[in-house]
C-alpha cells in the first residue's frame, strides 16, 4: 500500500511541477509545409516573462492562472496574442507579414516613454516629444524633458549649451546610432549641427552607460536614432521662420533603389540675418549665422541573410558673426574699431554599420560599426584667436549571445579610436594625437520577474592615460506591481579638451593660464570619477487615469578634475583638483494622464555642486540650486480625415545661480553674488489637417523675461573687465515662430 502511495505522490508532484510550465511549439508555412520557426519570441503579456523558440520550434515558459494572453513574434511575421485559459500543450502556425490584408492601426503613443524592465535608468524620447517645440537642432530638443538643463554658454555666441546631473555636456557621452558624435573639436556647439529633424528619437540614460560604448562616460548618456530611408517619409518638408528672422528649411527625399537598398538625402538650412540689440548695450542679442548640413544616408537589408548595413555621408558648413551691431569683418578683424567674432566651421563624416544576425540561431549577432570625422574651426574672439583641425577615427566590434537561456545575456568585443588634435590659440599651438585600443565584456541577467542586472568591464591601453580598467553595474529591482527600483554604480575617464570645451572663454579679456603638473594632456591629468545612483519608479492610477512618480539621487565624486577656475576676474585658471569635486543631483518627477489627450509632467530638481578651488570650496558657478518645471500637452481625438488640434505649455523655473567671483573688480563691475531667480513660459499650438499637412506656431519666453546686462563692461570691449560669461537668463526675450510640414508616406 504505502508503495503504491509513494508511486502515487511521485505522479501528482510530477504533473503539478509540469503545471507550472507551459509548452509548446511554434511553426511556419513554408511551400506548404509546417516548420519549426526557431528563433521567435513568445512572452506573457504586460509581464517580462518570456522564452524563444529552439531550433525545433518548441518553448517552455513559466506558467500562473493570472496569466491569460500570450503572445508570439518573430520579425517578418504576424504578431499573434492567444488566450490561454488553461495550461495545454499550444501548436501555433504563423502567418508571414506579406500574406496579410492591410490593416490601420490607430493609437495615441506616450512622447516620453519609460521602462520598468530595463537595468539602466533609460527613457526614450520619441519624435512626437520632439514636435511639442521648436525643435531645429539637438540642442534644442530637450526644452520639454526636466531631466536636461538647457542654458545659453555665453552673451554673444547664441550657444545653447545643456547639462546632466548638473555636470557640462563634455561629461556625458553623446552618441547617434551609439556612434560618438559630439566630442573633441565639436563639443562645444555640436548639438546645434545635428538638425531636429533628422532624429528619430532620443534614448536618454541617466548614470555611467555601457561599457559597449566607451570608457568616457560619467553622468549619462545621449543617443539620438536617426530617421531610416525605409521608414522615414518618401517626402518630408519642414519650413520655420521666427519674428527674430531666423529661417530654416528641412528636406527629406527617400527612395527604395532596390529590393534590399534603400537610400534618403536629408538637406537642412537655417540663416538669421537680422540685427537686433533689444537691451542697447551696443552688442548683437543672438549672432548672424548661415549654416548648410547634407546627409546622405543608404540602408542595405537582407532578412534572409540576416544581415543589416548602414552606410552615411554628411557635409556641414557652418558660418557665425557675433559682437557689437557696428562690427564689420571686413574692416574691422583684427582691429580695435568694434568687438566682433566670427567662427566658421566645416565639418565632414563617414560612418559604417553592419550588422548580422544568425539566421539559424537568432540570439547570436554580430555588428561592426566604423566613424570617420574630419573637422576643422576657424575663429577669432576680438584680439583672442583660436583654430582647431580634429581627425577621428573610431571603431566598434561587438558579438551578442546568450548562456544556457535567453536570462543570462553576453555582449563582448573590441573597440580602437584615433584623435589628431591641431590646435591655435593666439600664438601657442597644441598639437597632439590620442589612441586607444580596447576589449569589453557586459553580462545581462533577467530573471523574468523582479531582478535585472547588467554588469559590465572594459580595459584600455591609451597612449596618454595608460592601462586601466572601467567597471560598471547596473540593477533592477520590482519589489511589486508597476515598480522599478534602480541602483547603479560606474567609473568614467576622459582627457579634458579645455579649449574646445570652453570657448565661451576667448569671448572675454581673462587671461588663460594652465598651471602645468606634468600632466600629459596640456600638461594637466586626465579627469577620473565615480558615478553613484539609486531611482525608483512607481506607476499607479489615479482617479482611474494612469500616472507615475520618480525619484532619482545621483552622486558624482571626483576623483580627479580639471579645474576650471574663473573665480579672478581676470583670469580664467585650468589645474588638477586638489581635494574633492563633487556633484549631487536629485529630482522629483510626476507624470499624469488627467483625461483623455491632456497629460500632465512636473518635475522639482536640486543641485548640491561644490569644488576646492584654490580659494577654498565653493559652489560650482551659473547652476541653480533648485529648478522647477512643468509642460502641459493636450491633443484633440484624430478624426476620420487625420485632422487634429495639438497643444503645448512648458514652464522652466530656476533658482538664483552663483556668479563668480567679482570682488577684485573696480565698484562699477562688481556684481551681487547671485543672480535673480527667472521664470520662462513656451507655448505652442499645432493644427494637423490631414496625414500629409499640418502648420504649427508657437511662442518662446512669451513672457518677455530678460537679462538686461548679460555683458560686463560691453561700452569698453578691449578693456580688462570686459566679460561676456555671466549669462543666467535669456537674452532677447519673447520669440514667436510658425511653420509647415509636409510629408508623403
Amino acid at each position: 500500500m504505502k508503495k503504491y502511495l509513494s508511486i502515487s505522490f511521485l505522479f501528482l508532484s510530477l504533473i503539478l511541477s509540469a503545471q507550472d510550465q507551459l509548452n509548446g511549439a511554434v511553426f511556419e508555412n513554408s511551400t506548404g509545409k509546417k516548420m519549426p520557426l526557431p528563433g521567435a519570441n513568445v512572452y506573457w503579456l504586460g509581464s517580462s516573462i518570456g522564452a524563444i523558440t529552439a531550433e525545433d520550434g518548441k518553448f517552455s515558459l513559466p506558467y500562473k492562472f493570472s496569466y491569460n494572453k500570450l503572445v508570439i513574434s518573430y520579425v517578418g511575421f504576424k504578431t499573434d496574442t492567444l488566450t490561454v485559459n488553461e495550461n495545454q500543450y499550444i501548436n501555433h502556425v504563423m502567418q508571414a507579414s506579406d500574406e496579410l490584408d492591410e490593416v490601420e492601426i490607430k493609437s495615441r503613443n506616450q512622447a516620453t516613454r519609460k521602462s520598468y524592465l530595463q537595468a539602466a535608468n533609460t527613457f526614450t524620447v520619441t519624435s512626437a516629444e520632439l514636435l511639442k517645440a521648436a525643435c531645429c537642432n539637438l540642442s534644442e530638443s530637450f526644452e520639454t524633458n526636466p531631466s536636461i538643463d538647457v542654458n545659453f554658454a555665453d552673451a554673444v555666441s547664441g550657444t545653447k549649451q545643456i547639462k546632466m546631473l548638473g555636470l557640462n555636456s563634455p561629461y556625458i557621452l553623446i552618441t547617434t546610432e551609439n556612434v560618438p558624435a559630439i566630442r573633441g573639436a565639436s563639443q562645444a556647439y555640436g548639438l546645434s549641427f545635428i538638425p531636429g529633424t533628422w532624429v528619430e528619437s532620443i534614448q536618454i540614460t541617466k548614470g555611467t552607460g555601457s561599457v559597449v560604448n566607451g570608457f568616457e562616460s560619467i553622468a549619462g548618456q545621449i543617443n539620438a536614432e536617426l530617421v531610416k530611408p525605409t521608414t522615414d517619409n518618401r517626402l518630408f518638408v519642414n519650413l520655420f521662420g521666427a519674428t527674430s528672422e531666423r529661417l530654416e528649411l528641412n528636406t527629406h527625399v527617400n527612395t527604395k533603389v532596390s529590393d534590399k537598398w534603400s537610400t534618403g538625402l536629408y538637406l537642412h538650412g537655417n540663416t538669421h540675418q537680422k540685427k537686433h540689440d533689444v537691451n542697447n548695450d551696443g552688442f548683437l542679442d543672438m549672432p548672424l549665422y548661415n549654416q548648410i548640413n547634407v546627409l546622405n544616408r543608404w540602408q542595405y537589408t537582407n532578412p534572409v541573410k540576416g544581415v543589416v548595413s548602414f552606410i552615411n555621408l554628411r557635409y556641414l558648413n557652418d558660418e557665425k558673426q557675433a559682437g557689437q551691431v557696428d562690427f564689420d569683418p571686413e574692416i574691422d578683424r583684427g582691429s580695435t574699431n568694434f568687438w566682433g567674432s566670427e567662427i566658421n566651421t566645416e565639418r565632414f563624416e563617414v560612418t559604417t554599420k553592419l550588422g548580422y544576425v544568425n539566421p539559424e540561431i537568432p540570439y547570436q549577432s554580430l555588428g561592426f560599426q566604423t566613424a570617420y570625422s574630419y573637422h576643422k574651426q576657424a575663429s577669432y574672439f576680438g584680439l583672442n584667436l583660436y583654430d582647431i583641425q580634429h581627425n577621428s577615427f573610431y571603431s566598434n566590434l561587438v558579438y551578442n549571445s546568450i548562456i544556457s537561456d535567453s536570462r543570462h545575456k553576453v555582449k563582448t568585443g573590441l573597440s580602437f579610436t584615433y584623435d589628431y588634435y591641431d590646435e591655435l590659440v593666439n600664438t601657442d599651438t597644441y598639437e597632439r594625437i590620442e589612441n586607444s585600443f580596447g576589449g569589453f565584456f557586459e553580462y545581462a541577467y533577467d530573471n523574468l520577474d523582479k531582478l535585472t542586472m547588467t554588469a559590465g568591464v572594459r580595459v584600455d591601453q591609451h597612449n596618454r592615460l595608460g592601462f586601466f580598467v572601467t567597471p560598471r553595474l547596473h540593477l533592477r529591482y520590482t519589489p511589486w506591481e508597476k515598480s522599478a527600483l534602480r541602483f547603479s554604480v560606474g567609473r568614467g575617464k576622459r582627457s579634458a579638451n579645455i579649449f574646445a570645451e570652453n570657448q565661451n572663454m576667448f569671448a572675454s579679456s581673462r587671461q588663460i593660464n594652465i598651471l602645468n603638473s606634468g600632466g600629459k594632456i596640456y600638461g594637466l591629468d586626465p579627469e577620473i570619477a565615480w558615478n553613484y545612483g539609486i531611482s525608483y519608479l512607481q506607476g499607479f492610477n489615479l482617479f482611474g487615469r494612469k500616472a507615475d512618480v520618480t525619484l532619482d539621487y545621483y552622486i558624482t565624486d571626483f576623483k580627479n578634475q580639471i579645474v576650471v577656475d574663473w573665480e579672478n576676474p581676470f583670469e580664467i585658471n585650468f589645474y588638477n583638483l586638489d581635494g574633492e569635486s563633487y556633484a549631487n543631483s536629485f529630482q522629483f518627477e510626476f507624470n499624469y494622464n488627467a483625461f483623455e489627450g491632456f497629460d500632465l509632467r512636473t518635475a522639482y530638481k536640486y543641485y548640491d555642486i561644490k569644488t576646492d578651488y584654490n580659494s577654498g570650496k565653493l559652489e560650482k558657478p551659473l547652476i541653480p540650486k533648485h529648478r522647477l518645471f512643468a509642460n502641459a500637452s493636450y491633443e484633440t481625438s484624430i478624426k476620420d480625415n487625420g485632422a487634429q488640434w495639438k497643444f503645448d505649455a512648458t514652464y522652466n523655473w530656476l533658482d538664483a545661480q552663483r556668479f563668480p567671483s567679482t570682488m577684485l573688480s573696480t565698484t562699477e563691475y562688481k556684481l551681487n553674488d547671485y543672480s535673480p531667480s527667472v521664470g520662462t513660459l513656451n507655448l505652442q499650438v499645432t493644427k494637423v489637417f490631414s496625414p500629409i499637412f499640418e502648420l504649427y506656431l508657437g511662442g518662446e519666453n512669451v513672457t518677455n523675461v530678460r537679462q538686461s546686462n548679460p555683458i560686463v563692461s560691453a561700452e569698453n570691449p578691449f578693456g580688462s573687465n570686459f566679460d561676456t560669461n555671466f549669462v543666467y537668463g535669456p537674452i532677447f526675450g519673447s520669440m514667436y515662430y510658425a511653420g509647415l510640414r509636409f510629408k508623403l508616406k
